[in-house]
């Protein structure tokens, strides 16, 4: 299973055919506008399932499937962590939970912003974390910044997935320590020299077997799309 993560900093309809080059079997998209204005099968490839969610029709969170997979939102999914969506993704005998995550500012409770919003959702969704599952998307956050005041921070979420058997596939995968990443997802302003990694994929143990991958797309052409480069995993399902 291809799993590609990118935050595509608004306007998906005129950014989507160089994503789509890289065969995503399922795609979560954040700052991706709404149906409507996709307009798929003019503006954009139709999917073979959809969801979507956002407060405005301009920028809210997307979940593709280009594959035979079908996309549902859980029932249990509770608007307050309106942009960690949890999903069932399936097909034939197979199935597991896929949270989307896009992790925003809160102005009115300013400790419950980014990785606070994490922490929350993934306490209120514990029961589904027993689950084949994986958690991917721009989580705004990383070990650096632990000192803010939060209702939790970065390490508290990284120790409660580890905990869960929920890991990271990144530093799985290159041995690096949660704060020490040599490897960037964002260009803050698309500037080379403002580096931060702060695109996830945590994933269940059983889903990394004998072949699986990560890594994020190098080319510098990305920086014309977005501050974000595609997170890309192929995990075992």
């Amino acid at each position: 299973m291809r799993l590609i993560e990118w935050n595509c900093q608004g306007a998906f309809r005129k950014k989507n055919e160089q994503i789509l080059t890289l065969n995503p079997d399922i795609l979560v998209v954040p700052e991706c506008e709404n149906e409507e204005k996709l307009k798929f099968g003019k503006l954009t490839p139709k999917p073979n399932s959809f969801i979507w969610h956002g407060d405005s029709p301009n920028k809210g969170l997307a979940v593709f499937s280009y594959s035979d997979y079908e996309l549902e939102l859980l029932d249990i999914f509770n608007p307050k962590f309106r942009f960690i969506l949890p999903i069932k993704a399936s097909r034939a005998d197979e199935e597991f939970i896929l949270f989307a995550v896009w992790a925003m500012d809160d102005k009115e409770n300013y400790r419950e912003r980014y990785i606070g919003q994490i922490w929350l959702a993934i306490n209120y969704y514990e029961s589904l974390l027993s689950s084949s599952c994986v958690l991917i998307g721009d989580f705004n956050s990383n070990k650096i910044w632990d000192t803010k005041d939060r209702v939790a921070n970065h390490t508290d979420v990284v120790d409660f997935l580890r905990k869960k058997r929920i890991h990271s596939s990144y530093h799985l995968q290159e041995g690096e320590e949660q704060g020490e990443e040599t490897q960037s997802s964002f260009y803050m302003y698309r500037k080379l020299e403002k580096p931060y990694h702060i695109d996830y994929c945590f994933a269940s143990e059983e889903l990394f077997g004998s072949r699986w991958t990560h890594h994020f797309e190098d080319s510098l052409s990305w920086i014309e799309l977005s501050d974000h480069r595609p997170l890309v995993v192929e995990l075992d399902t």
